[in-house]
């Protein structure tokens, strides 16, 4: 049976606005107007009001009042639940890979962390090899929550990693947690991951300090 046409629509459409809400063209200042996206989008308006209650649902969007649907903000008590619920599902994922992972997909952690030695991207890096170590772990059901929690992290804005000083860091608590992947110990991996995501979670608080300040008005 084909699949609808409207229903590709909608999954496209639904893609392209998620896309624009993690790089940042959407934001919390932007309201998503159901015909403004649609004309934005260049699609109809149809496809567009169902991926926009798609990613209200996933908490992507949220409905204010007066103001209509905006990308979701997360204040502090909302980024300490974001990384605790990142610090057990990493952990878990990393146990699940130093006990599934094959040959190649070790290799694939390897090589992702030698590009980082290298000079490339830490950002993208860090995001491939976490996806690397995910899909390792051979667990569908923990993929899946992995997804929508990593989404919401992009509501967070500027990466830690953006600071030199954090990517030096996060790269050798990578390296901790692919030798335990590596040694098929998935105690010493999940500890390793778990650690990981507290530092994340303690560079996230300092920026977010950081950016507090500089919204401050002049004294």
């Amino acid at each position: 049976m084909p699949i609808a046409k409207r229903n590709t629509q909608a999954h496209a459409a639904y893609q392209r606005i998620k896309h624009n809400i993690l790089t940042g063209h959407f934001n919390g200042d932007t309201r998503l107007r159901e015909v403004e996206v649609a004309e934005f989008l260049g699609i109809g308006r149809t496809p567009v009001r169902e991926s926009l209650k798609r990613l209200e649902d996933e908490g992507l969007l949220t409905h204010e009042p007066r103001r209509g649907l905006v990308v979701t903000s997360l204040d502090a008590q909302a980024v300490h639940e974001l990384y605790a619920m990142r610090e057990v599902l990493e952990g878990a994922a990393a146990g699940f890979a130093a006990q599934h992972a094959t040959a190649a997909e070790i290799a694939n952690m390897a090589s992702i962390l030698a590009d980082a030695r290298e000079g490339g991207d830490p950002v993208a890096l860090n995001l491939e090899f976490h996806e690397a170590i995910y899909r390792a772990a051979h667990n569908r059901h923990l993929i899946r929550s992995l997804q929508s929690v990593t989404d919401s992290t992009y509501l967070l804005g500027r990466s830690t990693l953006a600071s030199v000083e954090r990517a030096a860091v996060a790269h050798q608590e990578h390296e901790a947690i692919l030798d335990a992947i590596r040694r098929r110990d998935a105690e010493a991996a999940g500890t390793a991951a778990r650690a990981h995501i507290q530092q994340a979670l303690h560079a996230r608080l300092r920026l977010l300090r950081q950016r507090q300040k500089e919204a401050l008005p002049p004294t």
